[in-house]
């Protein structure tokens, strides 16, 4: 019935401007009856930063930025669903329009903004299913005036380490200006030392809750040699990568639309995302899991990046053109290639192309 109303309502959504679909969607989902998704195959099971995800296909952060439906969303057979960007102050974010969709590309630039109903409207939210289970990620941003980016931050891990499955400290967002300085070694260094701090603080009451970084595909080699560094300094949990994407790839075929100012998110950063993603995985040697995102739109593409060193991936854009039996249809093809393979988990695929990645050429 799910897939019959998505595929009905598609070409509607689709016809309208994209914030106003997006806003339209999530009010369906919190009016979705509430039932089971069908159980995962147990060889989907992933096991990463202390906890178990069912499947390793997630809902990258975006969709669902004030924690308004993330139990109907993990109904719908995700693993797992990352709510915000959340800030400590409700923020507009940047003036309309601000969404673009890049039709015949298969993407979308955003310039949002880190528009969200503040800490306080999620936090009652997320309490308010505590006892539901599922794994929900929280990430978190800092507000636009802040004068204290680092601090607002640190607000939030103590305001949300009671409800949150784990944190992603965004730092890569460019539609917050001058927030990607916080990827730079010596912000990064300080962000991080406070915002472990932070979370040690409130570990009695709230346990160990894991923090990862999400960071941007337009790092040189050099500067992610420094985040990696950095992290691993301090031993974080894990790290996304990436963010949406400042650059224009040369085969954009929606030359106007690509001039707007934004992230590109979807197909199109698709090879740029993996290629720092495998850049990533064979700086890491294994220190910590990390979470391939950027223009997943099949089980081939999630089977990818997986492959370039994922323990889990994360889609949205795909959602926009191909509606939300992406997911299963993602689940059924990488329990085939397990089979195809004669693995039994997944672990033994994280990884194998990364180092052939690394050496091909840069993607333009």
């Amino acid at each position: 019935m799910i897939g019959f109303l998505d595929r009905l309502s598609r070409p509607f959504l689709r016809a309208l401007d994209p914030e106003d679909a997006h806003n339209l969607a999530l009010k369906a989902l919190r009016l979705m009856p509430r039932g089971r998704p069908e159980p995962d195959p147990p060889e989907l099971k992933v096991r990463a930063f202390g906890l178990n995800f069912p499947n390793p296909i997630g809902l990258a952060a975006g969709f669902d930025k004030n924690a308004s439906a993330p139990d109907a969303l993990l109904r719908l057979g995700f693993g797992f669903v990352e709510i915000g960007t959340l800030t400590p102050r409700p923020q507009l974010g940047n003036p309309r329009p601000r969404l673009f969709r890049l039709e015949a590309d298969g993407g979308v630039i955003n310039r949002l903004g880190f528009n969200n109903g503040g800490a306080a409207v999620a936090l009652a939210r997320l309490a308010a299913r505590s006892r539901e289970g599922g794994i929900v990620g929280v990430n978190i941003g800092a507000n636009k005036d802040s004068v204290d980016r680092t601090e607002d931050y640190v607000r939030l891990i103590e305001t949300f380490s009671a409800v949150a499955s784990y944190f992603t400290v965004n730092v890569s967002s460019p539609n917050t200006p001058g927030l990607r300085n916080l990827q730079q070694a010596e912000a990064l260094d300080e962000l991080l030392s406070r915002v472990i701090e932070a979370r040690e603080r409130v570990r009695a009451r709230s346990g160990q809750t894991p923090i990862l970084v999400k960071i941007a595909p337009d790092l040189t080699l050099p500067e992610l040699d420094d985040v990696v560094g950095v992290a691993r300094q301090h031993r974080i949990d894990g790290m996304i990568v990436s963010n949406t994407t400042i650059s224009r790839p040369s085969s954009l075929r929606d030359r106007e639309k690509a001039k707007e100012t934004g992230g590109l998110s979807g197909k199109p950063m698709f090879r740029l995302a993996t290629r720092m993603l495998a850049e990533t995985y064979v700086r890491t040697e294994n220190a910590f899991p990390l979470i391939g995102v950027g223009g997943i739109d099949s089980g081939a593409t999630a089977i990818a990046k997986i492959k370039a060193g994922a323990t889990l991936v994360q889609l949205y854009t795909g959602l926009v053109y191909q509606g939300i039996g992406l997911v299963g249809r993602m689940k059924a093809d990488i329990a085939a290639a397990l089979k195809r393979g004669n693995r039994d988990s997944l672990a033994a695929m994280v990884g194998v192309d990364a180092a052939d990645i690394t050496a091909e050429s840069w993607p333009t």
